[in-house]
């Protein structure tokens, strides 16, 4: 007979198979002092990841973290950490295979914001919480992709400043949390951004205080003196969780885990060492604490996003799923490894303490693990926000100094191309509607249409040369296909 799996919770860690690392703390005994806003996978195969770590090797319980599932689609992962106590299955999974299985106890309270707000910002403000990090995405920080502006037209930020007591944006609800912090003279707090965004500490401050001149201008001087935003770099690549990895856990381990978290071994996170208010020694467990994250966070956006850029698309186009399948394609190999060490490298600062070669080299080899399915459509989703942030500041830097720039010219005629071929409902992008029609208006009017939205892409239709080689090779993928223009890219 059949056994049945076991049921993660925490009534049920003690039955669960040997080979599978389970809590070795008392996670009764451990107290909040993390509010983490966005616990979808990537919160819980990074910093969940590594606090787990320190509170089951150093014996730390005061850095428990609260997740907050901010939006209406964030409800099945707040159901699903309510009916397994907060705890998951981490499956790290190696390019020979093996996968060692840790079931993460780090979140030890999670709250699911539109049923209950005043329950987030009474946990925000609460004494023992003196951190509160975010993974929001780029579209949560509200900023204009080409100015870097406020956007504070945005219907969601005008409902917050009417109706400050049920905010929806994150700004609402930090508005709301520092309000009651000064009220009750409480100490201040660290805001402490974890997305793929350079200098995303300035970015959340800016962000906040932007919303904060508008909504409460009595608050401004509080927080400038009593929140700090420290940078950081975060990195480990996480793919969506699929069946597969579900059905897995039940027939090679014998647990029922609703949503476990696929991941790759390598893991990075250096960090700004600016906390107002103390912090966890992350340092213990492999995270680096520096003064400036600047030339860190410059290469892993640049080359880790920068080269997911280059394979999206283009991989795409050319039929396939996944990033480990394009890798596999000796033509696509190349065109990322081209694009890193000729376009992307040049450009880089100094990077203390690390190897950029061999770390290139360890980042072809990610890429190419066939068991992080990660799919081509997630790392191209929202475009519009990524693009400008992980390839446009190459394109600029490389054109100041006029270097010729044919494999980012092909990445954004690979994009156009995606658009022009696909219908709108399987595009996941905020501005769908503007690039398909511009895109479209490339074929039968203006083929600059695209290039044009200065939103993304800033000026760059008039720089002569650059806009001339993207049209070349537009025109080639349309006639003959992605790869054939990557296999005469020197012709072009």
């Amino acid at each position: 007979m059949e056994q049945k799996a076991i049921k993660l919770n925490a009534k049920n860690l003690s039955s669960l198979p040997k080979e599978v690392s389970v809590p070795a703390y008392d996670r009764s005994k451990v107290k909040t002092g993390i509010v983490h806003v966005g616990i979808g996978g990537f919160h819980r195969a990074h910093q969940a990841f590594y606090t787990d770590q320190l509170l089951a090797e150093h014996g730390v319980t005061d850095w428990g973290i609260c997740g907050i599932a901010l939006l209406d689609h964030d409800k099945r992962i707040y159901d699903t950490l309510v009916d397994q106590d907060g705890l998951y299955n981490l499956m790290i999974t190696a390019a020979d295979g093996t996968t060692h299985t840790k079931v993460i106890g780090s979140i030890v309270e999670y709250l699911f914001a539109p049923e209950n707000p005043d329950a987030v910002i009474e946990k925000m403000a609460h004494p023992d919480v003196k951190i509160i990090t975010l993974t929001i995405t780029e579209g949560g920080y509200n900023f204009n992709p080409a100015t870097g502006k406020f956007m504070p037209e945005n219907p969601a930020i005008q409902a917050d400043i009417v109706n400050p007591e049920k905010p929806d944006t994150i700004f609402g609800y930090l508005t709301q949390a520092i309000k009651r912090r000064k009220e009750r003279g409480l100490k201040g707090i660290t805001i402490q951004s974890c997305d793929n965004i350079q200098q995303n500490g300035v970015v959340a401050k800016e962000m906040l205080q932007a919303y904060i001149t508008l909504a409460a201008p009595g608050l401004l001087n509080w927080v400038k003196e009593n929140i700090s935003f420290p940078n950081a770099m975060v990195d480990r690549i996480t793919p969506v969780t699929s069946q597969e990895a579900i059905d897995l856990l039940d027939t090679q381990f014998g647990i029922a885990d609703a949503w476990p978290v696929v991941c790759e071994p390598f893991c990075q996170w250096i960090i700004e060492d600016d906390f107002i208010n103390g912090r966890p020694d992350w340092n213990l467990v492999g995270a680096q604490f520096v003064k400036d994250v600047h030339p860190y966070e410059k290469m892993k956006i640049r080359l880790v996003n920068g080269g997911h850029v280059a394979l999206g698309f283009t991989g795409y186009l050319n039929g396939y799923t996944f990033v480990y399948e394009t890798m596999a394609d000796p033509v696509f190999f190349n065109f990322v490894k081209d694009f890193l060490d000729e376009e992307a490298t040049p450009i880089l600062d100094e990077v203390p303490g690390i190897d950029v070669e061999e770390y290139k080299k360890t980042l072809m080899q990610r890429f190419s693990n066939p068991y992080i399915k990660d799919q081509l459509t997630r790392i191209f989703s929202e475009s519009s926000a990524k693009i400008p942030k992980f390839l446009m500041p190459t394109i600029n830097d490389q054109l100041v100094k006029g270097v010729s720039l044919k494999r980012a010219a092909l990445i954004l005629a690979a994009w156009c191309h995606y658009l022009e071929k696909t219908a709108i409902k399987e595009v996941q992008d905020e501005m769908k509607q503007l690039l398909i029609k511009e895109a479209t208006e490339s074929i039968k009017g203006d083929p600059l249409a695209f290039l044009k939205i200065a939103s993304i892409f800033g000026d760059i239709a008039e720089k002569e040369e650059f806009a001339f080689q993207y049209l070349l090779f537009l025109n080639g993928v349309r006639k003959e296909g992605v790869a054939k223009v990557i296999n005469t890219i020197d012709q072009y």
